[in-house]
């Protein structure tokens, strides 16, 4: 059976594979093969999102709090959906490394179970209010057409 320190090894190593194996020379930019791979429309980005996982996966096993995995989660799709939008999004890629983040979570968390941090809440309420507000907007679009559509028909149409 494999023991926990050499399963967190591993996800460092995946970690550093993914966001850090490369440096811009002259520089301390550093990215791994996420951006590159995601370079493969749609199916380069699904895949790094798969690897990714690998690390939620073992918060889960270690009983992180929901609220922390949630926020890993939340981190992945962040980086999934900037990595879809063509080369604006591959070179967003290599600056929002949703495995550092996660990595750090996890090592933050792994030692003991803490409750989950202000932050964290923080970080999932806010995501959650971003999608509410965006998936919305089509709806206050949809109504105020509507609203401004009946305002302007005649009035034996009512």
């Amino acid at each position: 059976m494999v023991n926990q320190a050499s399963r967190l090894d591993g996800l460092r190593a995946l970690q550093r594979w993914l966001d850090e194996a490369f440096r811009v020379p002259g520089t301390s930019i550093r990215f791994g093969w996420d951006p590159i791979i995601g370079l493969v429309p749609w199916a380069g980005d699904v895949l790094t999102a798969i690897l990714s996982l690998a690390i939620i996966v073992q918060a889960h096993r270690m009983r992180l709090p929901r609220i922390v995995q949630i926020r890993m989660l939340l981190n992945v799709v962040i980086d999934t959906c900037l990595g879809i939008v063509p080369v604006v999004g591959d070179v967003a890629d290599a600056f929002w490394k949703s495995n550092s983040k996660n990595m750090v979570l996890l090592e933050l968390h792994a030692a003991e179970v803490r409750p989950a941090t202000f932050g964290d809440w923080l970080f999932v309420v806010g995501i959650i209010a971003a999608v509410i507000a965006v998936a919305s907007i089509p709806l206050v679009m949809m109504y105020l057409l509507v609203h401004a559509f009946a305002a302007n028909l005649p009035s034996f149409a009512r």
